[in-house]
């Protein structure tokens, strides 16, 4: 497999990021479960910059960060100091002050009541709490335009602290949730999340280029953010940067990380917990935060309302998707050769990632593009996975 994908992944690489719908730049890795079976680079980190991408180039991951948080907040499951479904207000009160918005005045203020249940850390793991993005959520939206909710890329406590959409359990709502998950380990633990996961899994695992803020070292290595516009051309955004001393680490969104420091914690997922450097979950632990948690619920689609940082987005349509702690779980095998029970999510800027713990198999597809779903970025993706499968399965 290592050659034939080595040539056919290289090739596919070099013409997405050439033509009109080209990507600037990106990254793309394959492991299985003892190591990298590929991996591969192409195009510039920023487009026009001269400066090649490179495998070990700094990436903005975004809602990548959402996994390895889940795994602290299961650490601490395993210890016993935290039970997933008592009221997360125990270790932090702020969860119980939040009621549900029904709605606004003609004054843009929203109509609030108190929420029928306790939210709990299952629900924020699972994204059945009532939290939502204002990128997806119309009300969020409402109060971001209005002053009344800073942007979550403010990394600040007040971005996290919007009304709840609906009654806590009630569904499935992409959004803060699993910021909140971070603020219950931290409150435990006594210790900023980042430095709780640099000891509990960056180290274990080998991740020495993954952070909350940039190093002098990763900053040079640090990939452009780009933004795709209406007719579909590229315009670099150098200066946008997330804050590099952040009121909160943002456990849903806030991490930096490089292609194959994602490949080391894939490659943890797949071995069952197991690290390079030393245990970071036990087996059943993961066998968990792989399994349905939404019993009937299913995903729907990501409907977005602010088209600069989503297009509508669904992984997989006509496919029902479940959820798990915290990944997204595909019921049925996908076109591209997923089997049914994968795992996978993505980032904001167009990063893209599956786990196949049946046939040991893990990738990632790294951008930096705006808004999320973008066409050639998605299907370049989706491309790089079917190319995978279809050499796996020959």
């Amino acid at each position: 497999m290592h050659a034939t994908a080595k040539t056919q992944c290289d090739a596919l690489l070099s013409e997405i990021v050439r033509g009109e719908d080209r990507i600037p730049g990106l990254v793309a890795m394959v492991t299985d479960r003892r190591q990298t079976l590929y991996e591969g680079a192409a195009g510039e980190r920023m487009q026009g910059g001269g400066t090649a991408m490179t495998t070990d180039t700094v990436f903005r991951i975004f809602s990548c960060t959402k996994a390895i948080a889940a795994v602290a907040v299961m650490q601490l499951v395993e210890e016993g100091r935290l039970d997933l479904d008592a009221p997360a207000r125990i270790h932090v009160p702020e969860l119980g002050a939040i009621q549900v918005v029904e709605g606004f005045d003609r004054n843009g203020t929203p109509r609030l009541r108190p929420p029928k249940r306790e939210i709990t850390a299952r629900m924020l793991l699972l994204h059945t709490a009532g939290f939502g993005y204002d990128f997806f959520n119309e009300p969020y939206r409402r109060l971001a335009e209005s002053g009344r909710l800073p942007s979550v890329m403010s990394a600040t406590r007040a971005s996290i602290t919007a009304p709840l959409l609906f009654d806590p359990g009630e569904r499935w709502n992409y959004g803060v949730n699993i910021d909140w998950a971070g603020q219950i380990v931290e409150r435990i633990t006594g210790t900023r999340l980042g430095t709780v996961l640099h000891e509990r899994v960056f180290v274990p695992l080998g991740m020495h280029n993954t952070g909350f803020t940039l190093t002098p070292a990763l900053r040079r290595r640090l990939a452009t953010m780009h933004q795709r516009e209406p007719d579909g051309t590229l315009t670099p955004l150098p200066d946008f940067e997330l804050p590099q001393e952040p009121e909160l680490h943002m456990a849903g969104h806030g991490l930096y990380s490089t292609v194959g420091d994602y490949m080391r914690f894939i490659r943890m997922i797949l071995n069952k917990g197991q690290g390079e450097n030393g245990r970071v979950l036990n087996a059943e632990t993961v066998a968990m935060m792989a399994t349905n948690g939404l019993g009937a619920l299913k995903l729907p689609p990501l409907r977005s309302v602010i088209p600069t940082l989503s297009n509508d987005a669904e992984f997989f349509p006509g496919i029902s998707k479940s959820w798990g702690y915290s990944f997204m779980i595909n019921d049925a095998t996908a076109p591209t050769g997923r089997p049914a029970g994968a795992l996978g999510w993505a980032g904001l800027a167009n990063l893209y990632y599956w786990i196949d713990r049946r046939n040991g198999l893990g990738g990632f597809w790294a951008t930096q593009i705006l808004p999320f779903a973008d066409g050639p970025s998605f299907q370049g993706f989706m491309d790089f996975e079917s190319t995978i499968y279809d050499l796996h399965n020959v």
